[in-house]
């Protein structure tokens, strides 16, 4: 198999958002691809420049960051041709690998754009690099800026950041480096295309945490009440856990929750309500092990969210 290291540059209307096309914010103006074999060498490139077709005109932030200009993109190719010419080179046994997650959203919404069928696999998994560096490197949590995970690895800087080809040489380098052992595990999952039907729902187990990615509601209450995602098995035995702390909010998206396996301990749980770009609604949950002193950071934050409500209250009696 081999490994796609993904970067696109895009532009935005230049006008402001009340011009922005409806599920297709962004337009991408350049691709850069690295193909890397098993063993992390790299094997080939890809390289384009896109004419914009959406958003002709360059947004001033845009040309500012990337260094690319109005007159390079009058030369460039139609986003057709390039995403044509992409799929097909990147071949039939590949893994997508991108620095954050929004690099393939993006592409999608750009070939539903243009009608363009690409056959990614449902679910569509993918490796997110700068988690994995952050797994590797750091807590796990932290999500660094590329250019600060280069700098940490004291790799040389060459080439300008925010040009995607030089951008994907860069993410690949640190690919490399990665003890990929001991990530291999931890695919991303893409929710541009969310599961329609109950049996398609998404759960995969990492070991040490569980991802769980809910079919379609057509309201954000139905999302967040249904019955599987606010079930509480454990994620490493499937037996019913007994809840802890039941099931609240912090927001109208993300909701927590504390529960007590007697196999495996303390499990805490969050998810979060998400729409799709055809305002249709889907759960992320996750379970995860903790201990007494996770559980008591939870505790604090319901209280700490009881405490806004009632303040919230008491500022509308006013």
């Amino acid at each position: 198999m081999n490994y796609i290291v993904l970067d696109l540059e895009w532009n935005q209307s230049a006008k402001g958002k009340k011009y922005t096309l409806p599920g297709m914010p962004f337009e991408i103006i350049q691709m850069g691809a690295v193909k890397l074999d098993n063993k992390f060498d790299v094997i080939d490139e890809f390289d384009r420049l896109v004419c914009p077709q959406v958003y002709p005109v360059l947004h001033s932030v845009c040309g500012e960051v990337t260094g690319i200009t109005q007159e390079m993109l009058a030369d460039g190719e139609h986003f057709v041709d390039t995403a044509l010419d992409f799929l097909e080179w990147c071949g039939q046994d590949y893994i997508f690998c991108t620095w954050g997650s929004t690099d393939l959203v993006e592409l999608q919404r750009n070939l539903n754009h243009y009608a363009i069928e690409a056959e990614f696999p449902m679910p569509f998994l993918f490796y997110d690099v700068q988690k994995l560096y952050s797994l590797c490197f750091l807590n796990g949590k932290e999500r660094p800026a590329l250019q600060t995970a280069i700098e940490q690895r004291g790799i040389a800087e060459k080439e300008q950041y925010h040009m995607a080809l030089s951008d994907a040489r860069y993410t690949a380098q640190l690919m490399k480096l990665l003890d990929f052992e001991k990530v291999r595990a931890f695919y991303s999952i893409d929710t541009y295309r969310v599961p329609k039907r109950r049996k398609d729902e998404i759960c995969m187990n990492f070991g040490n945490y569980s991802k769980y990615i809910s079919r379609v509601f057509d309201t954000r209450e139905k999302a967040a009440n249904d019955r599987l995602v606010r079930s509480c098995n454990c994620f490493l035995c499937g037996k019913p856990m007994e809840r802890k702390i039941k099931w609240f909010a912090t927001n109208g998206k993300t909701y927590y929750g504390l529960f007590f396996c007697e196999e495996h301990g303390l499990i805490k749980g969050r998810f979060k309500i998400k729409h799709t770009d055809d305002e249709q609604y889907y759960a992320v949950k996750i379970l995860k092990r903790t201990d007494d002193a996770g559980a008591e950071k939870l505790h604090a934050r319901q209280l700490q969210e009881r405490e806004h409500r009632r303040q919230r209250r008491l500022n509308k009696q006013e």
